[in-house]
């Protein structure tokens, strides 16, 4: 299976469908919580309608049989395989379908609820992990340079804390700065707004980026020191009971099991070669103050001169919050220029010039914007008038373009006179194309394929002929396809009339 690019679709993608459903997403979401809810929880298609009636959705055991058949088919859930004990044929024609919740499918319900329960302000960095990390990272060095046999258990426990910390860690920078970036790019922040945001900058960004760089460096040497150790630190997790897939491979690890992990651990803390986490986060630092001094310009540029786009909008809202209906509408229209797609006078000429006064400004080419008022709000002209440039050279360019068009249309009309007959005639791409253009054009002045009918292309030098004939075919072949025509002879000639420059550059 492959997308619409051609490149091959995982089905595992369609764990996500159920939360975008239309319609009954949230009777999908609701479902799926009830086989979340606990460890291994088994429910027939009557028993899960009963506990969703009392969470508010009235949906018949058939609705819910059909929701759950849905699932399975995406693979969140799949069949049970416990019998159910029943006392009559009726109760068990009504339960021998029972559902539990697949592997996947819990693992992407609970990212579900997660993004659900997610709020769009910001999430604190779990900054103090770094500490820990560090102080993990000497009991491990401790237990490597003991002499002792490893304790296979111990070690595996501080492992598996050093990658989920580091895992936490850096997920709540990502979202963290993601949020500060989405604010900071607003173009109406202003006034206490800004103040906030701007001590949440100066003041919590400096904690993060001086903690991160406090203890970076304690981190990328006791990995340094434990990477020449690490088969001996595998080697004790070969001690531990492991589990194996149903085709012999091994189950999904816990986290740092492997020497790849440890070394993208190294190398995020700055250990190998490459841009470390430490100087992406200095970089998104000072990119945030960057945004934070050109909000601070602009705000400085407005209050000297009077123009406050915030206002504006402000005052935009108070209209349209005091005005019915039909007042609404006139003030839509008149404040964003929703008005019909038609030119009242002659302006600029259009860059397309298939664009019409019929063409929609919704399809149209979008109105380019100066870089200063798309991004500043200011309409003053920076730096210096540019040259006017020499149009010689384009239109030396549009010439050549036209002459090697033209030299490409005559060279496939000399393919199509050289053929004549195009009956189960071999012609290239370009001639098949000209044909088709000249075939438009005959049936265009009202052909109707009762009588011959010839169509001339005086520029090109050729006529094309048609002569009905009922039944029969016109197959002409092409590399890409094959044309049909049916019930009409065709035939090329040379136009006599023709220019005697198109003769002479055909000889």
């Amino acid at each position: 299976m492959a997308d619409h690019d051609g490149a091959p679709f995982d089905p595992r993608l369609d764990l996500y469908r159920y939360a975008i459903a239309d319609k009954c997403a949230d009777e999908y979401i609701a479902l799926m919580r009830l086989f979340t809810e606990t460890l291994l929880t088994d429910l027939s298609a009557q028993e899960a309608a009963a506990l969703l009636a009392d969470r508010g959705f009235e949906l018949s055991s058939d609705n819910v049989e059909l929701r759950c058949r849905q699932l399975e088919k995406w693979g969140n859930l799949v069949r049970s395989v416990r019998d159910a004990r029943v006392a009559t044929v009726a109760e068990w024609v009504r339960s021998r379908s029972r559902y539990q919740v697949s592997k996947l499918g819990g693992r992407v319900h609970r990212q579900v609820e997660e993004i659900l329960r997610a709020t769009d302000g910001a999430r604190e960095v779990a900054r103090e992990l770094l500490g820990g990390t560090v102080e993990i990272l000497d009991r491990i060095i401790g237990r490597l340079e003991s002499g002792d046999p490893i304790d296979a258990d111990a070690m595996a426990a501080d492992v598996t804390t050093v990658f989920n910390n580091q895992r936490f860690f850096t997920d709540s920078v990502r979202d963290f700065y993601a949020y500060l970036h989405q604010v900071l790019s607003r173009y109406d922040l202003v006034g206490a707004e800004y103040g906030e945001f701007k001590s949440l900058l100066l003041d919590y960004v400096d904690l993060i980026t001086a903690d991160v760089s406090r203890h970076a460096p304690a981190v990328a040497d006791r990995v340094a020191r434990i990477i020449p150790r690490l088969d001996r630190i595998l080697q004790a997790f070969t001690q531990l009971p492991a589990l194996t897939s149903q085709d012999g491979s091994p189950a999904e690890r816990s986290p740092g099991r492997t020497h790849a992990e440890w070394e993208e651990l190294a190398a995020w803390y700055g250990a190998r070669d490459g841009r470390s986490g430490p100087v992406q986060l200095r970089a998104a630092a000072e990119q945030a103050l960057g945004q934070l001094i050109a909000n601070a310009k602009r705000m400085l540029a407005a209050s000297s001169t009077g123009v406050s786009r915030r206002a504006d909008l402000l005052r935009l809202a108070r209209w349209f919050a005091e005005a019915d209906t039909k007042a609404a509408h006139r003030i839509f229209a008149a404040a964003f220029g929703a008005y019909p797609a038609r030119h009242l006078l002659m302006g600029p000429d259009e860059p397309d010039a298939h664009v019409t006064a019929a063409t929609s400004w919704w399809e149209a080419a979008p109105v380019h914007v100066p870089v200063s008022l798309r991004e500043r709000g200011d309409r003053a002209a920076r730096g210096r008038t540019s040259r006017v440039p020499d149009p010689g050279l384009e239109h030396e360019l549009m010439r050549r373009q036209a002459e090697q068009a033209h030299a490409r249309s005559l060279t496939a009309a000399t393919e199509l006179i050289a053929v004549g007959d195009l009956r189960h005639a071999h012609i290239s791409p370009a001639a098949r194309n000209l044909l088709l253009d000249q075939l438009a054009q005959l049936f265009a002045t009202g052909y109707d394929g009762t009588t011959p009918r010839s169509a001339q292309n005086s520029d090109l030098g050729f006529a094309l002929h048609a002569c009905p004939s009922s039944g029969s075919l016109t197959v002409i072949h092409s590399e890409d396809g094959d044309l049909t025509v049916h019930d009409v002879m065709l035939k090329v000639t040379e136009w006599p009339q023709a220019g005697s420059a198109v003769r002479e550059v055909r000889r």
